[in-house]
């Protein structure tokens, strides 16, 4: 039986944002480089294996379609001419095919933009790693998924058991008919016109629960303060926020879940207040292998929030705001350093930050697109941060591919103008992996923050060690 294809669905202000500070230097799509063991599949199994799961990622089917005359966001409809076979690739890495060829493959896949005439993602099946394995890459755009939606897709698109079900002889897809231009037109209007309607039955609401109202516009307002205040507060200028090019570099290190939560449990705070301050102490490395200083030093990183709900795990589309996360490169002792990251991230919570930009968010669902492009460039303006720091746990179990186990994750974020960094930290099955995405020019020596990152953990984990019970 055919599926049935979804009508026309319009991106939210936070994914348009990301077609909108998408330039030919800084690309908004996101991924991961998936390392498996054994042999690769074949290419045609591969694909077979992808096409039987794609009813539960019907997005992957789906292309932008912009109105005319800017008459509402973009959207989501049927590609009439969906190919698999173009957003699944297949290549081999170069002879000695170690770790170093692979970083080297996905800073030149990274480097290219996603076509925006047809479904925003590919894949790359990778042959030829060392120690028979394979990898796959995995590339979609910020506009389709966030990280925390994209590990419930990973999760989807992989098998809980070695052994695979069959994949279906058809999947039975059947794509929509291409909306015309007047369709196009029509849903924009339409879009128009509901707005106020939803702003309408906000203030009905209001009326009926005067109390309920208040309080939220109490910690709207609070919030709205904490963001606008932050344009008063800027962040550093260093050789971090620079204009970039189109080329990347992306290179990775690994570590144990495990030893983050040791740390934490002796010496206080989060995991993720552990990565900020393993992050911190990394770039304090960095920093003084370029002769840079670092006293009275306090960087700034976009930590990405999730705010989606239980209910809403599976879904495409982002539910995520942001805070200012503290980087106190001035510290010099890592445990004093994780506690001033404690503080400060708790400090955070309760000011309501995050709260601020899931306000400007919402006004941002009811903003015409000219203002709502103004508002998505202040979000990713360097005058906030200096680098994307985001965190995302993934699923504590093993997935497979056709039998393959998934060993290693690294997650790739993206770079946003005038950034030469950005670091992303996935956990999965008792590891934790970060994944640094470089400018190519700006960053040659991103090593040497790779290098930090394995030393500033370790200096945590000695003095965890040092206090905690045997």
């Amino acid at each position: 039986m055919a599926s049935q294809a979804k009508q026309l669905e319009r991106l939210t202000a936070v994914d348009a944002s990301f077609l909108t500070n998408e330039s030919s230097a800084s690309h908004m799509h996101i991924g991961a480089v998936l390392i498996f063991e054994g042999p690769p599949p074949k290419y045609v199994d591969f694909v077979e294996h992808v096409r039987g799961k794609l009813d539960k990622v019907p997005r992957f089917r789906q292309r932008l379609m912009v109105p005319p005359l800017e008459a509402g966001r973009p959207l989501w409809a049927d590609d009439v001419n969906f190919n698999l076979t173009y957003h699944i690739r297949h290549t081999a890495l170069p002879e000695p095919g170690g770790e170093q060829q692979l970083k080297r493959l996905t800073g030149r896949v990274f480097s290219q933009q996603l076509d925006r005439s047809k479904p925003l993602w590919e894949m790359w099946l990778v042959q030829g790693l060392e120690r028979d394995r394979f990898a796959v890459l995995t590339k979609t755009h910020h506009a389709a998924v966030d990280g925390v939606g994209g590990v419930d897709i990973g999760t989807v698109l992989f098998d809980l058991e070695p052994i695979p079900e069959p994949a279906p002889s058809e999947d039975g897809w059947v794509s929509a008919p291409e909306p015309t231009t007047a369709e196009l037109v029509a849903r924009g209007v339409t879009d128009a016109a509901v707005a106020p309607v939803r702003l309408a039955e906000r203030a009905i609401e209001a009326v009926r629960h005067p109390e309920t109202a208040a309080r939220r516009v109490g910690e709207a307002l609070e919030g709205l303060g904490e963001g606008v205040g932050a344009f008063a507060d800027p962040a550093p200028d260093v050789p971090l926020n620079r204009e970039i090019g189109p080329h990347r570099r992306f290179t990775w290190a690994r570590s144990e879940l495990a030893t983050f939560k040791l740390i934490k449990d002796a010496l206080g705070g989060t995991v993720n207040d552990v990565v900020l301050a393993v992050v911190t102490g990394a770039l304090r490395t960095w920093l003084h292998g370029r002769g840079g200083r670092t006293e009275g030093l306090e960087l700034r990183a976009l930590v990405p929030v999730s705010i989606r709900a239980e209910d809403e795990h599976g879904n495409l589309g982002n539910r995520i705001t942001a805070m200012r996360g503290p980087l106190p490169v001035y510290v010099e002792d890592p445990v004093r350093r994780l506690r001033v990251v404690s503080e400060e991230m708790e400090g955070l919570k309760r000011s309501k930050q995050a709260l601020g930009a899931e306000v400007i968010a919402r006004f941002n669902d009811f903003a015409p697109p000219t203002l709502l492009a103004q508002a998505s460039r202040i979000n990713f303006s360097t005058r906030l941060f200096n680098l994307i720091v985001t965190n995302v746990p993934g699923p504590q179990i093993p997935l497979y591919v056709l039998g393959r186990e998934l060993e290693e994750v690294f997650p790739v974020a993206f770079l946003p103008q005038n950034h030469a960094l950005a670091v992303a930290i996935m956990s999965y099955n008792g590891r934790v992996g970060f994944g640094l995405l470089a400018d190519y020019d700006e960053l040659g020596d991103v090593e040497v923050f790779t290098e930090g990152l394995g030393s500033s953990l370790a200096e945590l984990e000695e003095a965890a060690r040092a206090v905690a019970p045997a």
